[in-house]
């Protein structure tokens, strides 16, 4: 299977996704746990607040009591990019396994609880379900973006009901959406849509996963649509015989136009191949065609293009994005049909969407509208790109992972070594903010691989994880000192120009500094940035920030993560940055206070030419490096003129000498991310003692994002060019 079908096709979990990923042993593992169990309490797992951000809170002892001991706990479900299936790690904090993503772009979510990669049950607290998939749950984000997904107001829409036929095979079902208002004899009929499921879909999903009442009912109301009937059946009755009966079942039933003008169909994934090849092969039977990431190029005869031409009123072809796995199945589509000269419309790459129902969705209310009436509009949807040829990763094992394309899309790969695993997927900072999610990835050949994007422009890290283990991938040269495991790299755009190498030769400098440390008996080590043209002879001393690093980190991290040197490198070159020393030391001590004032502040001095005035130096950090600039802040007020934290509390109002620290500060600066940031409420707690104490300070607000780099860095960006100006 390649890289790209994974992300389509194998979003499923239970037996459908295990079948790709795992043994069988491991599937007949997944089929015992499929039965939902009843909730052990009401208390939802699942909260969405107003500002669309989900907190999953699962209680311990529900998993432990049906699924057994587990050493983590995911929710898995289509919040990857491009909708793609992903896992996000929930923490054990007491009885509970929590965790908090977002902000979610509006839209349809689904979702299942795992544990240990194959112990998967319901959310018993969410009455939201999927017919097909018993152990997903499902919830919708509302916003603008989303709004022909939401529900209709009562009374407004139309009626789904079942329709049970007879065909050579036995006995099937159908569903049947009618119109508001729907006239069930007199008068003209109704024209008709088809519209099938693919093979790994059912006729429920439609429903359950495509909202398709939602966006019909919306439509009709807006007037955007003629009146019509819309068939949903799977992908077992589209075969001609079986498609014969269902249309005949429905004239029988169903006030409806029986001519090939007033009837159509489309699909999805394989729905949508079947339906255009009974549409290229039969062409007097369907007058409009719609193909959504139609997985198959059917043979085109030239000889049938002047049929073909005639008897269709519209055929329209519709992808995601390289992740797709219709992608390059629909430029070759595309080549074939236009060398035959058969006549088609091609709404474009969909930019951010992959196979899946996120995209059908918008490829459904750009179809319906166009059917059974004259549109002006032939192109494709806004932003949506060209598709100029396929696309081809290189082949496994001939390059470095991971390998960036220019618009953003990233293929990770393994090496050879994991043939026996189970389960790999790679965790990276992708989420929304740079929370951490984990992509499956899916074999290839002797190695697991899969192509995720678009990611935008920024600085990005990752580990493997196989079989639950943290594993470093040794192809990717990069290193981070304080974390093994991980590898980094960076998808290049103007976003993320200022993480971003400077040429050659015009950046600053970065070397060590060995100093003593008295607090911890041994030498230990700084970085130290010193600006292009540092003068070590020149009148005025420079300006120096001391910048911390946070808990579990190292003096290291900075540079190798926090892209300290391309973020002050850019400002300076860009004359955003007064010209200052940055001395990043190791805050890894009993007592920081000491280590700060009694051996990195004195060997910082000693070595390079800074100033040991108040009004010239600064201290930041962040975690705990920010509680740390904060405590010397309150333990020494005046030592620095300039004190800023990142993701950090002030703590208690007790023992602080407010008119020092007014007097002798002056900028506080204070930063938090968002509230997947979990030091968010004891940070926002803090700003109401500053605020009772009467200690002047400057918040620049939520950035987005967590308890992690994507904020810190946008700190370091926002900060470094306020220093030492007032």
């Amino acid at each position: 299977m390649t890289t790209g079908s994974y992300h389509g096709r194998l979003r499923r979990t239970g037996v459908r996704r295990l079948s790709a990923a795992f043994t069988a042993g491991a599937m007949a593992v997944a089929a015992v746990l499929s039965a939902p169990q009843p909730a052990a309490a009401d208390t939802p797992w699942l909260g969405v607040s107003a500002d669309r951000y989900a907190s999953f809170s699962v209680p311990a002892a529900y998993v432990q009591d049906h699924v057994g001991s587990v050493s983590q706990v995911v929710v898995e479900g289509n919040f990857g990019p491009s909708a793609s299936w992903a896992e996000f790690g929930l923490t054990r904090r007491g009885d509970v396994w929590s965790g908090v993503l977002g902000p979610l772009e509006p839209g349809q979510y689904h979702y299942q609880v795992t544990g240990d990669d194959t112990k998967s049950l319901k959310d018993p607290t969410n009455g939201a379900s999927v017919t097909s998939e018993p152990l997903w749950s499902t919830f919708f984000v509302p916003g603008e973006s989303a709004r022909w997904l939401a529900d209709a107001p009562e009374g407004t829409g139309g009626k789904v009901e079942p329709l049970t036929y007879r065909t050579g095979t036995g006995q099937r079902s159908a569903l049947v959406w009618t119109p508001p208002g729907y006239v069930a004899k007199g008068g003209k009929g109704y024209p008709v849509l088809y519209l099938q499921s693919g093979e790994a879909e059912a006729t429920t999903d439609w429903l359950d996963l495509g909202r398709t009442k939602q966006i019909l009912d919306n439509l009709s109301a807006a007037g955007a649509i003629k009146p019509m009937v819309v068939v949903l059946n799977d992908d077992d009755s589209s075969n001609d015989k079986e498609l014969k009966d269902l249309r005949k079942a429905v004239a029988d039933s169903y006030h409806v136009l029986r001519d090939p003008a007033n009837q159509a169909i489309a699909g999805a994934s394989d729905g949508g191949s079947k339906a255009l090849s009974t549409a290229l092969t039969k062409p007097r039977q369907f007058a409009y065609v719609g193909s959504f990431s139609g997985l198959q190029a059917p043979d085109v005869d030239r000889r049938n293009a002047k049929e073909i031409n005639r008897e269709l009123k519209l055929l329209r072809l519709y992808t995601g994005n390289v992740t797709d796995p219709a992608y390059n199945v629909t430029y070759r589509l595309t080549q074939a049909l236009g060398r035959a000269g058969v006549e088609f419309e091609f709404d474009g790459v969909n930019p951010d969407g992959g196979g899946n129902w996120d995209t059908w969705q918008e490829n459904l209310v750009d179809f319906l509208p166009r059917l059974f009436r004259d549109v002006s509009d032939h192109g494709p949807s806004p932003s949506h790109g060209q598709l100029d040829g396929e696309f081809a990763p290189p082949p496994a094992g001939t390059t470095p992972t991971p390998f960036v394309t220019e618009d953003g899309f990233v293929t990770f790969e393994t090496g050879s070594g994991f043939t026996d695993a189970q389960h790999v997927t790679v965790w990276a900072n992708v989420a929304p903010g740079g929370s951490w999610l984990r992509v499956p990835l899916s074999r290839d050949g002797d190695r697991w691989r899969a192509t995720v994007g678009p990611l935008d422009p920024w600085f990005y890290y990752y580990r493997l994880i196989v079989d639950r283990v943290a594993v470093k991938d040794t192809s990717n040269p990069t290193t981070v000192t304080s974390e093994p495991t991980w590898s980094t790299f960076l998808v290049p755009g103007a976003d993320a120009r200022l993480l971003s190498d400077v040429p050659a030769g015009q950046g600053g400098q970065v070397e060590s500094m060995t100093y003593r440390s008295t607090v911890a008996g041994q030498d230990r080590t700084a970085l130290v940035w010193t600006p292009p043209g540092y003068d070590p002879n020149r009148a005025q001393p420079y300006p120096v920030l001391y910048l911390q690093h946070g808990a579990g980190q190292n003096y290291t991290d900075w540079v190798e993560m926090g892209r300290a040197k391309q973020i002050l490198d850019h400002q300076f070159l860009d004359g955003d940055l007064v010209p200052m020393v940055v001395v990043m030391g190791n805050g890894n001590s009993s007592n920081f206070n000491r280590e700060l004032l009694e051996n990195i502040v004195p060997t910082a001095r000693a070595r390079y030419h800074i100033s040991s005035e108040s009004s010239q130096q600064a201290l930041a950090g962040l975690s705990m490096g920010g509680g740390q600039a904060l405590g010397v802040l309150r333990t020494y007020p005046g030592q620095f003129a300039y004190v800023a934290a990142f993701s950090a509390g002030f703590g208690s109002g007790t023992g602080v000498d407010v008119e020092a620290i007014n007097n002798g500060t002056k900028m506080l600066r204070l930063y938090v991310g968002d509230q997947t940031d979990f030091v968010y409420p004891s940070f926002m707690a803090s700003l109401t003692t500053l605020n009772d104490l009467g200690i002047r300070y400057e918040f620049d607000g939520v950035t987005p994002g967590p308890h992690g780099w994507d904020v810190w860095q946008k700190n370091l960006i926002d900060l470094a060019p306020r220093l030492f100006k007032r």
